[in-house]
């Protein structure tokens, strides 16, 4: 499971007084207990990753922030939290393996975006970004 090994990575970093990914891990780990408790069970893999992909999008906020304000500090500490956070990701796919499934499943030249979106979602949760889902998706279609 995803907690236990962020747990693991925390308990690390508090050893190693790495004050950066204490932050991080600790965050990420109050989202999952949190949705776990909320949800009164385990959390799928899917909904693990489902809450890393919304902490690594609350980065890619900051750091849109902080390259905003040239602050050449903050964007180097938010570069870091992503690449952190990244190695809780299962392998992403690339763009030429994602045209291929998405292909496969049936989305073709013409279709409606909702409808090839309903597709792309299920298939290809926690395999990529919903950006680069999306320009994938906008090519096909």
């Amino acid at each position: 499971m995803l907690k236990t090994t962020v747990f693991e990575h925390l308990k690390n970093a508090m050893r190693e007084k790495d004050v950066l990914s204490k932050g991080v891990l600790t965050l990420l780990k109050a989202g999952l207990d949190s949705a776990e408790k909320e949800k009164g069970a385990a959390l799928s893999t899917e909904e693990e990753v489902a809450i890393v992909n919304r902490e690594i999008k609350q980065i890619h906020q900051a750091l849109e922030g902080a390259q905003t304000a040239q602050r050449e500090d903050l964007i180097a500490q938010e570069e870091a939290k992503l690449v952190l956070l990244k190695k809780f990701l299962p392998a992403q796919l690339s763009e030429e393996e994602i045209v291929t499934m998405l292909t496969e499943a049936g989305v073709t030249k013409g279709m409606n975006m909702g409808d090839a979106m309903k597709i792309a979602k299920p298939l290809l949760a926690g395999k990529t970004d919903g950006g680069t889902m999306s320009k994938v998706v906008k090519s096909l279609i």
